[in-house]
């Protein structure tokens, strides 16, 4: 319904901002009556793609559940009408050891009043810092779709949830320029690179400008400018590109004086780590916008009404009450 070419309802097609693109249905050809949904792939343009899927309301069962029904979905967290929201599950990828750790549902249902702004913040750190940068991006797609449910009447949710990735490499990475729509969100000079590559700064370098020869002029620490040259010198040899680091003293601003930086004797040549590991714990002030998407999911329980859905706006303000304490602390 809401992706439907004859769809004229302005409700409904704002929705489609915040859902997974929808392809149709599809059936397997060896079993011809079993229909699927296919949706985009939410992920596909990370590189170390980091999921969480949090279940979003007061109750997680619909009008029509029976008493048997209500009571088994009680019983899986009674705290639900109290927090209103449910950790079902997350992947977080570990820069330090470059893997990923997972969570199962069982985490999310072990997490209480007491103890669910650190079971969530664990989501946003990658074994060397907390990535506040996603979480700040993430609260600002929260804050949309609340927006959203605040301006409608017409459909509730029932165990629907907001399916939240975020991109958990430091590194910069390049995407093809056929890739339109990613290069013009992501606001990078075209012609950057050789080859039809493009540059992406995955919250690594804050662009300053960019000069009309193509160059970027980013802003890095003082103590990292012969670090930056002999990368910039083994990048271009390998892309000729021309890549410009404008190193500026910003300790006088303090804005390094709670991140870890790392000594020129320190290096020993382990580029990709070491970059991550300051770049990571830059502060916020002076990062580009993490890649982040948050996007609703799971529709099985999603009901006609004439009235504010209470139960999924309470949960949306609760768990951006959350976050802000994270960011703040």
């Amino acid at each position: 319904q809401v992706y439907d070419s004859a769809c004229c309802d302005s409700i409904l097609l704002e929705l489609r901002e915040y859902l997974p693109k929808y392809f149709g249905v599809w059936s397997p050809p060896t079993a011809p009556n079993d229909t699927y949904l296919k949706l985009e792939d939410v992920t596909r343009k990370f590189n170390k793609p980091c999921i969480m899927d949090v279940k979003i309301g007061q109750k997680s069962y619909d009008p029509y559940a029976s008493a048997e029904k209500i009571q088994q979905q009680v019983s899986k967290y009674p705290l639900m009408e109290e927090i209103g929201f449910l950790v079902l599950g997350m992947r977080v990828y570990h820069v330090s050891s470059d893997s990923y750790e997972t969570q199962n549902q069982h985490y999310g249902r072990g997490l209480t009043k007491e103890t669910v702004k650190d079971g969530i913040s664990k989501f946003f750190h990658n074994g060397y810092c907390l990535r506040k940068d996603a979480i700040a991006a993430s609260i600002q797609k929260i804050e949309k779709i609340l927006g959203w449910f605040e301006g409608q009447e017409q459909l509730n949710f029932y165990a629907s949830s907001l399916l939240f990735v975020y991109e958990g490499s430091c590194q910069a990475t390049t995407v093809r320029l056929s890739d339109v729509t990613l290069a013009e969100k992501r606001g990078v000079p075209k012609g950057l690179l050789s080859g039809g590559d493009i540059l992406e700064y995955n919250n690594n370098i804050h662009v300053i400008n960019s000069t009309e020869n193509g160059k970027i002029e980013a802003s890095v620490s003082k103590g990292l400018s012969k670090f930056y040259a002999l990368h910039k010198k083994a990048y271009s040899k390998r892309h000729h590109s021309q890549l410009s680091l404008k190193v500026e003293n910003l300790e006088q601003d303090n804005v390094w004086k709670s991140s870890t930086c790392i000594t020129q004797e320190h290096l020993n040549g382990n580029v990709i780590p070491q970059l991550e590991k300051v770049f990571c714990h830059m502060p916020a002030e002076i990062k580009e916008s993490a890649n982040v998407e948050v996007r609703m999911i799971d529709f099985a329980h999603v009901f006609p009404s004439n009235t504010k859905d209470e139960g999924y706006i309470y949960g949306l303000k609760n768990l951006i009450t959350v976050l802000q304490n994270i960011l703040d602390n």
